[in-house]
């Protein structure tokens, strides 16, 4: 049996007793279990605002590895302003505004966002905490200590009994992206018929005057 002295995850020590793949399992179970102890916390940086996340019922949609995401308890939501307006944002860049319980990591249900997830949470408090985010990872581990963040200090409100249909939006990865474009709207093609009555009416003659030929 290993001992507890190696909760300080020194590899080196690890490594002499387990093999590369076993002692990094090793270490990251025991990190896992030593932030769980002190409230750990997945913190997200995300373009969506508070009004959103609470109609949705929590914060996706996340490439990350759910059974890691579940063994934490608190969800921390820090505010991208560098991502467009298509996801509310209402708080001021890099502010972290939000705090719920974590109920379940399932996978998302966004169109087009296909192997990321959702983190859910069953209830939550409106913070306003500046927090200088470091980094293009939008996702990264902490505890509520690191972040001085005292939960016995909040005002939790349970999370609506009926939540929305997410819009069909992907949360974008790169996190200190300033010129990232708003999510692109869906892109239609004109039939054959439509195409004809715009040339007719901008030609000024009649549709059955207008010929298309297609050539493959």
């Amino acid at each position: 049996m290993i001992s507890d002295r190696y909760v300080s995850f020194n590899p080196f020590e690890c490594s002499n007793r387990l093999s590369n793949s076993s002692c990094s399992e090793y270490l990251l179970e025991k990190k896992m279990d030593h932030m769980k102890k002190k409230a750990s916390a997945v913190m997200v940086m995300t373009a969506r605002g508070p009004e959103r996340i609470v109609r949705e019922g929590g914060s996706q949609a996340w490439v990350l590895n759910p059974a890691n995401a579940r063994k934490h308890e608190f969800l921390v939501t820090v505010q991208n302003q560098h991502n467009g307006k298509w996801g509310g944002a209402t708080e001021p860049h890099g502010t972290a505004f939000l705090i719920g319980r974590i109920s379940e990591v399932v996978p998302t249900t966004e169109e087009g966002s296909q192997g990321r997830y959702s983190i859910r949470i069953s209830e939550y408090a409106k913070i306003n905490i500046p927090y200088g985010w470091k980094g293009r990872n939008p996702v990264r581990y902490t505890t509520l200590d690191e972040l001085d963040i005292d939960p016995e200090q909040l005002q939790f409100q349970p999370m609506p009994t009926v939540v929305a249909e997410p819009e069909v939006v992907m949360e974008e990865d790169p996190v200190e992206s300033t010129n990232a474009p708003d999510a692109p709207a869906k892109q239609r093609f004109l039939t054959i018929p439509e195409a004809k009555a715009g040339l007719a009416a901008t030609l000024g003659v009649s549709i059955d005057k207008i010929e298309i030929t297609i050539k493959a």
